[in-house]
């Protein structure tokens, strides 16, 4: 007992001074190697220092490879899962099986048509490991033509619980909290977050904005404030504002929302990205907004943008308090270029924003705060102790890019010829960003040398400048913080990728033992944007490990290894195991010289029904045709190569337009529509002559 005090005093002598041998480290959980959020921790550093067996030597070795796969995961009336949610881990939990009662290590996933599961991690237990320890049900008819659930939740390990999300198509967005060893529902929840709890008085702090009778997306990772007292929920639409909700988790239901607009009308701000709202240690949320396609579709061009209205916060980055009187608006930032972006769908908010801090002696802007990718290719710093943006509107519309109020760097930028934003995928465009031609979607990822030089890790794709939808590489890039004592810090460049395409990338992620042993982990879908995830093209991701020294490729998995999963999701590493999320769970590891993988399981959980509901609804045809026309003829009716005419419209079944609408490519174009309105613009579409 002694010798086990000595050695914790150790330990926490060692952690008070790493931080002045430049070897400071991301913050953890008391438990190193659990990941319990998106993005490793609540300030989405992405970076696991904890990783003692996955050196870059290891996985560049033949011993590296597939360990085990769980069953497939429920399908739903014939649709397969997805897993858009990154998978976490918790090491060491009591879970009780219908069985048996034991100490495991977890992985949970939740999957697009509203299941949570608990799966065996542990390789050393008398149950396999990919064994189902037990599946929660959240809703018995999810809304498809959103995704039903494409959050990644976070655990609250203190009080033994799993918050996330699904959406009803009934009841709307609800939020569960689940116990962790059995996946029952915690007395209290679910809480519904829809119009009518969003909506009553006092509840949104910006504004008389009005959340929509249809369920806006929820895809942004969940998030909890330092005391596990306030669950923070991001939602985006294109036809309303977008809304970050706190959530009261002591006694179930919503403290306070705020909306991106005042006013209903002025749709815009959408916070969709994958990372969600990134916490500081001062307890601060910030988060990113975008833009609305709706807005480029019909051509509204600068005035569909609002610049001139006060609490009109599209195309920015907020930061909140969240005190006894809700979520309040502690700082903004908008770059310089909002306007025109904005008013092409050039998402600011298509990536998530993070957390970085320096040690005061190194820099005059030690607490940052960061954002690089989104649809345009950009990466931004800020000071995050001095957001540059007013609190009442942004700034007026410029072309400028030395006028933009974030961390520059001294020297020119080569698509400005003067001091700007740094551009990270090329080629730089005001113009062309949405759908295929966005450069990234991701959320970068830090880390920290021995020297305590500070790096960030960027997956995008830059595109051909002949087709501006075509991906080439670089789709890696390693940028620097560079720092001087009591001076700003700025990013540069600092290397790049080069051998590998990234066609649609989810965030990258940074393991290491401290300092040593670096690897940048990407999954990317390998495929465009627009690529339908069902049907038997659906495409097959790809896992890829690279030295974060050199962005050297180690290691990636063979084409159709995988199974098909979502879109934007993330690997999650834990004692020497990389966790894939499919539609099923997927692990990596070292097998034993001239060891195989397990046999690969073909199993499945089997389809479930969805629950009956009353007499669908049906609409008009003129109601179908007003839909048709503010949300398709602009494409549709355009004559563009490749894009298919009303003639061709027409000779479609029914059924396939309405899979394209809901779990295809056009799902976004159908954000907010009902499945009468769905079925409506089939059978309009259907009775066009051809």
């Amino acid at each position: 007992m002694t010798r086990l005090r000595n050695t914790l005093r150790l330990g926490a002598a060692l952690a008070a001074i790493l931080p002045l041998f430049g070897m400071a480290e991301p913050p953890t959980a008391d438990r190193p190697d659990d990941k319990l959020t998106y993005h490793q921790d609540a300030a989405r550093t992405g970076w696991n220092a904890h990783e003692r067996i996955l050196t870059p030597d290891a996985v560049a070795g033949h011993g590296f490879g597939l360990v085990w796969r769980s069953p497939r995961l429920h399908g739903l009336g014939g649709l397969p899962p997805r897993l858009f949610a990154t998978p976490l881990y918790a090491g060491g939990l009591d879970i009780a099986t219908e069985t048996q009662r034991g100490r495991h290590d977890v992985v949970f996933a939740a999957t697009n048509i509203g299941f949570v599961y608990a799966v065996n991690a542990s390789q050393a237990t008398a149950l396999p490991a990919g064994e189902i320890l037990w599946s929660a049900r959240l809703t018995p008819r999810p809304c498809l033509s959103i995704g039903g659930n494409l959050s990644t939740p976070v655990i609250d390990r203190a009080a033994n619980r799993i918050y996330v999300t699904a959406c009803d198509v009934q009841a709307g967005w609800q939020a569960h909290a689940l116990d962790l060893s059995s996946g029952r529902t915690l007395p209290g929840w679910p809480v519904t977050l829809n119009a009518e709890t969003l909506n009553r008085p006092g509840v949104n702090r910006n504004g008389t904005t009005r959340y929509p009778d249809n369920p806006l997306i929820q895809r942004g990772a969940l998030n909890l404030s330092p005391d596990g007292a306030r669950l923070y929920v991001a939602f985006g639409g294109d036809e309303a504002s977008g809304w970050l909700v706190s959530v009261d988790t002591r006694s179930p239901g919503i403290a306070s929302a705020f909306s991106t607009t005042p006013v209903t009308s002025e749709t815009q701000g959408g916070m969709w990205s994958s990372g969600g709202p990134a916490l500081d240690a001062q307890g601060r949320v910030s988060i990113a907004t975008g833009a609305s396609i709706l807005n480029t579709q019909r051509n509204g061009g600068v005035a569909g943008v609002f610049p001139d209205t006060p609490g009109d916060w599209g195309q920015s980055i907020l930061q909140f308090r969240d005190g006894v009187e809700g979520l309040t608006l502690a700082g903004t930032y908008t770059p310089f270029n909002y306007c025109q972006a904005q008013s092409m769908d050039i998402d600011l908010g298509s990536s998530g924003t993070f957390v970085i801090d320096l040690p005061s002696s190194r820099t005059s802007t030690p607490r940052l705060l960061g954002l690089a990718g989104a649809k345009q290719g950009v990466a931004y710093l800020l000071d995050r102790d001095a957001l540059p943006g007013s609190r009442v509107k942004r700034p007026a519309c410029s072309q400028d890019p030395a006028t933009d109020g974030s961390l520059l760097a001294p020297d020119p930028q080569p698509q400005f010829g003067k001091p700007g934003p740094l551009s990270v995928f090329a080629p730089y465009s005001e113009t062309h960003g949405m759908v295929d031609q966005a450069k990234s979607r991701s959320t970068a990822a830090q880390y920290r040398d021995a020297r305590s030089a500070t790096y960030l890790f960027v997956s995008g794709s830059s595109k051909r400048p002949d087709n501006l939808s075509v991906s080439v590489p670089p789709g890696l890039v390693r940028l620097k913080v560079v720092a001087a004592p009591g001076r700003p810090a700025y990013l540069a460049m600092d290397r790049q990728q080069t051998t590998e395409t990234l066609h649609n990338p989810g965030s990258p992620v940074v393991t290491s033992r401290g300092a040593r042993g670096a690897i940048v982990w990407v999954l990317d879908t390998d495929a465009p944007r627009s690529a339908p995830l069902y049907g038997p093209k659906a495409p097959r991701p790809v896992l890829y490990a690279f030295d974060a020294r050199d962005l050297t490729l180690l290691w990636k998995s063979a084409p159709g290894l995988l199974g098909t999963g979502g879109k934007y999701n993330e690997p999650t590493i834990a004692k020497g195991l990389v966790f894939v999320g499919t539609d099923r769970i997927e692990a990596f590891g070292l097998r034993p010289a001239g060891g195989a993988a397990r046999e690969p399981d073909t199993r499945s959980l089997g389809d479930v029904q969805f629950a009956a509901l009353p007499a669908r609804q049906t609409v008009s045809a003129e109601k179908a045709q007003q839909l048709f026309q503010a949300r398709c003829a602009v494409c549709h009716g355009s004559g563009q190569p490749n894009i298919p005419t009303l003639a061709a419209l027409a000779r479609t079944p029914p059924s396939r337009i309405v899979q394209a609408l809901t779990t295809g490519p056009m799902r976004a174009q159908a954000v907010g529509l009902t499945e009468a309105e769905i079925a409506g613009l089939a059978s309009y579409l259907s009775a066009l002559p051809h």
